[in-house]
């Protein structure tokens, strides 16, 4: 009777065992898998996703592609991001996505044009890359072919990108200023790469190559055809005699120190992007840009017509 009473003993406590190990199991995975979805909705926000992959006004087709995107070369429209497995990004395996993300390569092999910023988004680490997919993963699935881009040649041979690529684009990580401080390294990480603010504020050349020399001193020409402003603190051209409030605040609200305020595809940013961001992510965006060479470089609007 005793070793019968031991016997079930056993059994009951090697099966309570098994029970917490099997739930704990499908527990631990789920509680991940919800924060890196809730990771890669913060990083897809400072990713500016939403305002490039959402055509204005048609808020219940979030990132279904469709949004036109002027440049001197001609109208490039989105692509739809979402999970729908025939027209969106349903069917990606991870590597599939990295290399999209951060190499400007797709799925069957063919370069995409660089009004994508996979030049900025190829420093963009790994373990991020795969939140940002996680959160896209979890999205409503929206049935939406993508458009085709209105764009002559031969800026439309997209055989030319392989050699664009050879000229302009250098894949690898981030890489933060030698010397700098974490709050400088991570607010270089911010703008160079998930954020890259330097896509519209670096000016272009005539390949669309950007003009490194004049990094974030601004442009006439930008995405849109709009002014671009120089974000670097150069006190008689940029933001040198912004203070980092300044600049954290104006990247929440909107408002510049003299209480003009945004317009364009700025708002946009700041609306869909730049606001949401940590108040700490913001500070390090300000110590980052406080913290870059100044450069002198007057930047004309374009005469109205």
């Amino acid at each position: 009777m005793g070793a019968e009473n031991s016997k079930q003993t056993v059994v009951r406590v090697f099966g309570a065992a098994i029970s917490v190990a099997f739930f704990g199991m499908l527990h631990i995975p789920s509680a991940t898998a919800d924060d890196m979805v809730a990771r890669g909705e913060y990083l897809t926000a400072a990713g500016g996703c939403y305002g490039c992959h959402t055509i204005p006004g048609d808020g219940n087709k979030p990132y279904a592609g469709g949004r036109a995107l002027k440049t001197p070369f001609g109208v490039f429209y989105s692509p739809n991001i979402t999970p729908d497995g025939e027209t969106g990004i349903g069917g990606w395996t991870d590597t599939q996505f990295l290399t999209a993300l951060k190499t400007g390569i797709s799925p069957s092999g063919h370069p995409y044009f660089p009004v994508f910023p996979y030049t900025s988004y190829t420093k963009i680490t790994d373990e991020d890359g795969l939140a940002i997919k996680a959160y896209l993963d979890s999205l409503p699935k929206v049935v939406q072919e993508d458009k085709g881009h209105e764009v002559s040649a031969p800026f439309s041979w997209r055989w030319l990108q392989w050699g664009w690529r050879l000229l302009f684009f250098n894949e690898g990580p981030y890489v933060a200023p030698e010397g700098a401080s974490t709050e400088v390294a991570r607010g270089g990480y911010l703008v160079d790469a998930l954020t890259h603010c330097g896509e519209c504020h670096t000016p272009r050349n005539m390949f669309g190559g950007v003009d490194a020399s004049l990094y974030l001193a601004g442009t006439p020409n930008g995405g849109e055809g709009e002014f671009v402003p120089n974000i670097t603190p150069d006190n008689a051209t940029g933001i040198g005699e912004w203070s980092k409030g300044d600049i954290v605040s104006f990247m929440k609200t909107g408002l510049k120190p003299d209480y003009d305020d945004v317009q364009g595809s700025m708002e946009e940013v700041i609306e869909h992007s730049l606001s949401k961001l940590t108040e700490e992510d913001l500070t390090a965006i300000a110590d980052y840009l406080k913290s870059i060479k100044p450069i002198k470089n007057v930047v004309k609007r374009a005469s109205a017509s």
